[in-house]
């Protein structure tokens, strides 16, 4: 019953690997950088559609401070899969000139690139770019309409905005059609900006099956609203990944590895210097093996076909480094394809 159930979904989705790129104790960034190209590497040659790159600033829960920029190595390096940003942090860069990176990404791959944006925190980052707290709180809006503009195929954009204000300027190179954008979301503010412009949602790994949906029953309502047929948006849903023989075993790799990756949160740093939230990392280990796809490959099939079953998602995007060492890493990834894109 558990291979139907995943058979059926299956049908329905294309499976991808997510890669935040965390640095591991004992680890180099560079040796960390170097790992998370190999992970993309074979999740192409695995069968996997895609590989999304997260992006962070100053710590070690993932060294990669350019999703765009990590996309163009990759894209270079690969043939056939998706090469996507989860997410590129929009509070901090001029729109314009990530949509430029974005056109020029979309038109060299041959339209493999998929750009995801976020809103991003109310981290030190936003005073080291100079974009300041504002950016965060109340720009995302302008932020966004800028770049889907820049990014639609017009032939000149201007902006006179509260934030972005300048003339009218040629849109080179034009794209030849709208690059893919998605936007990162976990509340309902960002939802309704998302479902208002019919763009699709990236859904973050933490979440319940529940909450989830619950999103998109909003975005749905929304959407419609709008004038968008919720029906035709395909959005894309993170996984925590990890496969082994039976559920205990697949478990123990989790809670013994994840969390010495999920320490890494702890060098955020907010920007009015308050002390941020300091998770139990013990308990959110247990909560992300409790809404992920944890365990034996029967278990992890039922996951994720109950995951679809609930929320709807198009895309799942399935975080394969809880293991830690590349070379179990590398192994998790083969035997998540081995076990989920086998017909």
């Amino acid at each position: 019953m558990t291979a139907d159930l995943w058979r059926e979904a299956r049908r329905a989705v294309d499976l991808h690997v997510f890669l935040l790129a965390g640095q591991q104790s004992g680890t180099s960034h560079s040796e960390t950088l170097a790992a998370a190209i190999e992970y993309a590497l074979a999740a192409e040659e695995a069968g996997f559609a895609g590989v999304w790159m997260a992006e962070h600033h100053f710590i070690r829960y993932g060294v990669c401070p350019s999703a765009v920029a990590f996309a163009a190595h990759l894209l270079g390096r690969t043939s056939r899969v998706t090469v996507g940003t989860a997410a590129a942090i929009l509070s901090t860069r001029h729109p314009v000139a990530l949509a430029e990176e974005a056109v020029l990404l979309d038109e060299m791959s041959g339209g493999r690139f998929a750009l995801g944006v976020a809103r991003g925190g109310p981290w030190v980052d936003l005073e080291v770019f100079g974009t300041g707290l504002g950016r965060y709180t109340d720009g995302f809006a302008e932020s966004l309409d800028l770049l889907l503009a820049w990014t639609s195929g017009r032939e000149a954009v201007g902006a006179d905005g509260p934030l972005f204000r300048f003339r009218p300027v040629d849109v080179v190179p034009r794209p030849r059609r709208q690059v893919p954008v998605r936007v990162a979301a976990t509340g309902a503010a960002t939802v309704d900006l998302a479902a208002r412009r019919g763009l699709p949602l990236l859904l973050g790994m933490h979440a319940t099956d529940a909450e989830k949906a619950s999103m998109l029953a909003r975005y749905a309502q929304v959407a419609a609203s709008c004038g968008h047929d919720p029906a035709t948006v395909e959005h894309a849903s993170v996984h925590l990944a990890h496969i082994g023989d039976d559920d205990d075993s697949a478990g123990e790799v989790v809670r013994r590895c994840l969390p010495g990756l999920l320490a890494g949160t702890r060098g955020y740093v907010r920007i009015d210097g308050s002390a941020p939230a300091r998770r139990d990392l013990a308990a959110y280990t247990e909560h992300l093996i409790g809404v992920g796809a944890v365990g034996s490959p029967a278990t992890c099939r039922r996951r994720l076909a109950s995951s679809v079953a609930a929320t709807g998602a198009r895309h799942l995007l399935l975080m394969v480094e809880a293991a830690g060492e590349p070379r179990r890493v590398t192994a998790n990834l083969r035997r998540l394809a081995a076990t989920l894109l086998a017909d």
